[in-house]
């Protein structure tokens, strides 16, 4: 590639970052990924090989580092956390408009839930499953006393709760545009089954870091501008 050529600090975090899925490799990192194929289930569209070669990019910068199968964010790495939730921050404000239908990946989005529930009060196993009937898909949610796991097929627990909604009102859930009881009562999602899961499910789901920024900037719009 051919360098810009200009001696600028701007410049030269560009030469560093600023090849296509770079900063998204970074934001896995940031978000908790540390191992190849974690990394790569939140990045679908990004090859394996591209990948291999995007992390060694980042290990010879010194953003990253690599031990066995493991990879962790250097100091360095770490002082990117900022500039991606800048660009999440600003995104949500001035770039952020209705999903589109190649922008729904639902494996992904259950890749990134499990992630992100709080299992630290849970004293028993929980199953729920999601059905995401306008793309014919089912899900299952495992969570037990300090862990998660989804499955793709059905892992043969007893289901106790049922949540069901279309794949682009849990894209708003998740990344706070919709607030997770409200689409409850307006019935873009159901939540039925155990009571104390039922219960539970709204505060054990954390929501996408990017949320906090999209939820503010939904709350700054004129009411003229809101949806």
């Amino acid at each position: 590639m051919r360098p810009y050529a200009q001696y600028c600090p701007i410049v030269r975090a560009v030469e560093v970052l600023g090849d296509r899925w770079t900063l998204l490799i970074a934001r896995e990192l940031l978000n908790g990924a540390t191992r190849f194929n974690e990394i790569a289930r939140g990045l679908p569209g990004l090859s394996r090989a591209l990948l291999s070669r995007r992390l060694r990019q980042l290990e010879n910068a010194g953003i990253t580092t690599h031990a066995g199968s493991a990879y962790a964010l250097t100091q360095a790495g770490e002082d990117l956390r900022p500039l991606v939730f800048g660009l999440a921050d600003w995104g949500a404000r001035h770039a952020f408009g209705d999903p589109q239908p190649e922008e729904l990946d639902p494996e992904v989005l259950m890749w990134w839930l499990h992630g992100r529930v709080d299992t630290s009060t849970l004293t028993k196993r929980a199953v729920i499953q999601i059905e995401v009937a306008d793309r014919s898909r089912v899900f299952w949610l495992v969570l037990e006393p300090g862990d998660a796991s989804v499955c793709y097929t059905d892992p043969g627990f007893d289901v106790d709760v049922v949540l069901a909604s279309d794949l682009a009102t849990l894209y708003r859930v998740w990344v706070g545009e919709i607030d997770f009881t409200a689409a409850a009562k307006t019935g873009a999602l159901t939540l039925t089954g155990t009571r104390w899961i039922v219960r539970g499910l709204p505060g054990w789901l954390r929501l996408s870091p990017a949320a906090p920024y999209v939820q503010a900037a939904r709350l700054a719009k004129p009411a003229s501008q809101s949806r």
